[in-house]
């Protein structure tokens, strides 16, 4: 696929939207809306007692609580580890000393072009909440087989928190 053109319509604090005008594979030219954002990474946090670090989160745009992986933005030029362990510590209050990548996840490859990085935290140590005053968080640790449960019955809607379990779930040790 080769860009064209882009015309910018919107930027906000976190994403920015263009109509990109393109020319796919097979030849046809297309004009797609992008919404550009700049990334994140998800935390599958796992104590020694075999349980797994849920948020329960207010989302106004989903229309109320979901459970949610620890997880958060992208900062400029960070890499996503260094995201993955900031998010940790700010909304669990957790840090761990072992840390292994699950890959990478698209969040709605039609029109966004969020990718969240995937991991697993273990040998877990406290740390200091910084929740933002626009977070509505209630920090959960649910034993990891439930969780896992909850990713297949729709309990869990959102889709890297899903995703994140059943990938930590397949691993050896999770």
């Amino acid at each position: 696929m080769s860009l064209q053109s882009r015309t910018n319509h919107f930027r906000g604090r976190v994403v920015h939207v263009t109509v990109d005008e393109v020319v796919l594979p097979n030849g046809h030219r297309a004009q797609l809306d992008i919404v550009h954002h700049p990334g994140g990474a998800a935390v599958v946090a796992l104590d020694a007692q075999a349980r797994v670090c849920l948020l329960r989160q207010y989302r106004y745009v989903a229309g109320g609580w979901l459970w949610e992986l620890p997880a958060g933005k992208l900062e400029p030029h960070e890499e996503p580890l260094v995201t993955a362990q900031r998010e940790l510590a700010e909304e669990a209050g957790a840090r761990a000393t072992h840390w292994r990548a699950l890959g990478s996840y698209l969040s709605s490859p039609g029109v966004f072009t969020e990718v969240i990085h995937l991991f697993v935290a273990t040998e877990l140590l406290p740390a200091a909440t910084a929740h933002e005053a626009s977070e509505v968080i209630e920090v959960h640790w649910v034993p990891f087989a439930e969780a896992q449960r909850w990713a297949l019955d729709g309990t869990i809607r959102d889709g890297k928190t899903a995703l994140g379990l059943l990938r930590a779930a397949a691993q050896p040790n999770p």
